[in-house]
């Protein structure tokens, strides 16, 4: 009779507490490097953000770019950037930074069609701001705050304020690395940045859910169990659950980032990341960051359950 392919073992016995040091090394230096990016290198901002002129273009014939580029950026508009958009080598996307009067900026737009001439069909052109891409900024800046607190405020309703704790520090530190990550490198940040990093906290949040599910679970059964030990039990128990999942999601966005063309893949390529980043962060710190804040709390182990003898 046919069982299934079995990935993982059942039964493992992951020492993934007693690891915890190493993994705290590991994510300060990690949320150093980003933060060090953050601040001295920053964002690449997209137009969303950024503000200026975009537009997509199709030439009648393949584009050489660096030729492209010099014509433009002699026109006096400013630095103008160019990125082959495609597989044909005939579509360009066109940035043109921002102008403080719409008057000076249709200007500009005027003067790069111009120059590009009848070759050059214009698929698509968006106009954006500085004062609209700076509330944008704000925008982003409070919707994953605001989604990073609420997603606190259920686990602590659900459970207790240990896991809403750990939760919130998983979180911040997932969050934090992705932006480390476009920092360095430079990938475009914009809107669909922003909804994949909030893609990634709930990613991350919903696996942090099911270990701490089991850990509640495990605190009722075995109440005189060393609680490093019951929290590794509780991971070894989900763990290949966790992989698993985890796994699926990956190949389901490399899929994405292969065959959903340039204006997904960066979308895609984050949440690779994040995907990796979250099953990390739900293994080595929102659980292990349970034992400093002393979770064994009576309301969790006030349970009728009887004793259970450990397994």
């Amino acid at each position: 009779m046919f069982h299934g392919i079995k990935f993982l073992p059942d039964g493992t016995h992951i020492d993934f507490v007693g690891k915890r040091f190493l993994a705290m090394a590991f994510s300060f230096a990690l949320l150093l490097g980003a933060g060090s990016l953050l601040m001295t290198k920053g964002l690449n901002y997209g137009i969303d953000f950024s503000g200026g002129i975009q537009m997509e273009v199709r030439a009648d014939q393949k584009v050489d770019l660096s030729e492209l580029r010099t014509k433009l950026n002699a026109l006096g508009v400013g630095d103008i950037e160019l990125q082959g958009i495609g597989e044909t080598g005939r579509e360009v996307m066109i940035r043109i930074p921002a102008f403080e009067t719409e008057k000076a900026q249709n200007i500009a737009l005027k003067t790069v069609r111009d120059a590009l001439g009848p070759s050059f069909e214009d698929r698509q052109t968006g106009v954006v701001g500085p004062k609209v891409g700076e509330e944008l900024i704000r925008d982003g800046v409070l919707a994953v705050a605001l989604a990073i607190l609420a997603i606190a405020a259920y686990i602590w309703l659900r459970f207790e304020w240990h896991f809403a704790l750990g939760g919130m520090v998983a979180l911040i530190h997932d969050v934090l690395a992705t932006m480390g990550v476009f920092s360095l490198t430079g990938m475009e940040f914009s809107l669909t940045s922003v909804a994949a990093v909030l893609t990634i906290a709930g990613y991350s949040i919903n696996d942090t859910v099911v270990v701490y599910d089991r850990v509640r679970e495990n605190l009722r059964k075995y109440k005189k169990m060393p609680l490093a030990d019951l929290l590794n039990l509780s991971l070894n128990e989900v763990f290949s659950r966790t992989v698993l999942t985890s796994l699926t999601t990956i190949m389901s966005v490399v899929a994405i980032a292969i065959f959903g063309g340039d204006v997904l893949r960066g979308f895609a390529l984050a949440l690779i990341w994040g995907v990796g980043i979250g099953t990390y962060s739900s293994i080595y710190i929102a659980l292990p960051i349970l034992i400093y804040f002393k979770l064994r709390n009576a309301d969790v182990l006030d349970a009728p359950e009887a004793e259970t003898e450990r397994p």
